[in-house]
Protein backbone atom coordinates (compact mmCIF):
# COMPACT_ATOMS: atom_id res chain seq x y z
CA UNK A 1 0.00 0.00 0.00
CA UNK A 2 2.96 2.21 0.71
CA UNK A 3 4.67 1.53 -2.36
CA UNK A 4 1.14 2.52 -4.65
CA UNK A 5 0.92 6.06 -2.49
CA UNK A 6 5.37 6.60 -3.35
CA UNK A 7 4.15 5.66 -6.98
CA UNK A 8 0.57 8.15 -6.78
CA UNK A 9 2.91 11.04 -5.38
CA UNK A 10 5.83 10.42 -8.09
CA UNK A 11 3.35 10.88 -11.16
CA UNK A 12 1.46 13.68 -9.48
CA UNK A 13 5.22 15.50 -9.34
CA UNK A 14 5.77 14.75 -12.81
CA UNK A 15 2.22 15.94 -13.90
CA UNK A 16 2.22 18.95 -11.72
CA UNK A 17 5.46 19.85 -13.41
CA UNK A 18 4.40 19.02 -17.06
CA UNK A 19 2.97 21.73 -19.36
CA UNK A 20 -0.18 21.61 -20.66
CA UNK A 21 -0.36 21.05 -24.29
CA UNK A 22 -2.44 19.61 -26.92
CA UNK A 23 -1.06 16.45 -28.52
CA UNK A 24 -0.44 15.71 -32.24
CA UNK A 25 -3.31 13.39 -34.00
CA UNK A 26 -1.58 11.23 -36.28
CA UNK A 27 -2.22 8.02 -38.22
CA UNK A 28 -2.87 5.38 -35.90
CA UNK A 29 0.32 2.80 -35.81
CA UNK A 30 0.32 1.43 -32.41
CA UNK A 31 -1.94 -1.51 -31.85
CA UNK A 32 -2.97 -1.04 -27.92
CA UNK A 33 -4.86 -2.76 -25.13
CA UNK A 34 -6.80 -0.02 -23.23
CA UNK A 35 -9.15 -0.31 -20.30
CA UNK A 36 -11.66 1.56 -21.89
CA UNK A 37 -12.16 4.30 -25.27
CA UNK A 38 -14.29 6.93 -24.91
CA UNK A 39 -14.60 10.07 -27.00
CA UNK A 40 -11.96 13.43 -26.46
CA UNK A 41 -14.55 15.52 -24.99
CA UNK A 42 -15.49 13.33 -22.37
CA UNK A 43 -15.26 14.34 -18.49
CA UNK A 44 -12.95 11.51 -18.02
CA UNK A 45 -10.84 11.84 -20.94
CA UNK A 46 -10.46 15.52 -19.61
CA UNK A 47 -9.51 14.13 -16.37
CA UNK A 48 -6.97 11.58 -17.50
CA UNK A 49 -5.53 14.16 -19.96
CA UNK A 50 -5.12 16.58 -17.35
CA UNK A 51 -3.04 14.30 -15.10
CA UNK A 52 -0.34 14.13 -17.94
CA UNK A 53 -0.46 17.70 -19.16
CA UNK A 54 -2.74 17.71 -22.28
CA UNK A 55 -5.60 19.42 -23.28
CA UNK A 56 -7.77 17.78 -25.54
CA UNK A 57 -9.64 21.33 -26.04
CA UNK A 58 -10.78 21.19 -29.82
CA UNK A 59 -10.05 17.61 -30.78
CA UNK A 60 -12.82 15.46 -31.49
CA UNK A 61 -11.19 11.68 -31.82
CA UNK A 62 -11.53 8.67 -29.53
CA UNK A 63 -9.14 7.73 -26.59
CA UNK A 64 -8.18 5.09 -25.20
CA UNK A 65 -7.49 4.55 -21.10
CA UNK A 66 -5.25 2.99 -19.25
CA UNK A 67 -3.49 1.58 -22.34
CA UNK A 68 -0.46 -0.74 -22.89
CA UNK A 69 1.16 -2.00 -25.91
CA UNK A 70 0.18 -4.99 -27.79
CA UNK A 71 3.24 -7.11 -28.13
CA UNK A 72 2.59 -10.39 -28.99
CA UNK A 73 0.13 -11.82 -31.49
CA UNK A 74 -2.76 -13.38 -30.02
CA UNK A 75 -2.45 -11.38 -26.60
CA UNK A 76 -5.23 -11.68 -24.30
CA UNK A 77 -6.07 -8.11 -24.27
CA UNK A 78 -9.18 -8.14 -21.51
CA UNK A 79 -10.24 -4.67 -22.45
CA UNK A 80 -10.58 -3.24 -25.84
CA UNK A 81 -8.06 -3.55 -28.77
CA UNK A 82 -7.15 -0.63 -30.41
CA UNK A 83 -4.24 0.51 -32.79
CA UNK A 84 -3.79 4.46 -31.85
CA UNK A 85 -1.22 7.06 -32.37
CA UNK A 86 1.76 5.77 -30.28
CA UNK A 87 1.13 7.36 -26.63
CA UNK A 88 4.15 9.05 -25.61
CA UNK A 89 5.89 7.91 -22.69
CA UNK A 90 5.56 10.95 -20.17
CA UNK A 91 1.48 9.85 -20.42
CA UNK A 92 2.67 6.74 -18.26
CA UNK A 93 0.32 4.35 -20.23
CA UNK A 94 -2.84 6.56 -18.71
CA UNK A 95 -4.04 7.24 -21.92
CA UNK A 96 -3.34 7.58 -25.65
CA UNK A 97 -4.78 9.42 -28.83
CA UNK A 98 -7.16 8.31 -32.14
CA UNK A 99 -7.67 5.30 -31.36
CA UNK A 100 -9.75 2.74 -33.63
CA UNK A 101 -11.06 -0.81 -32.95
CA UNK A 102 -8.84 -3.38 -35.03
CA UNK A 103 -9.68 -7.14 -35.09
CA UNK A 104 -7.04 -9.30 -33.82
Amino acid sequence: MFSKLIALFAIATVVVAAPNSTPPVTTPSSDQCCASVVPSTSTAASAVAALVGLDLTGLDVPVGLSCSPITVVGNNCGGTTVTCDAPEAEWHNLIAINCLPITL
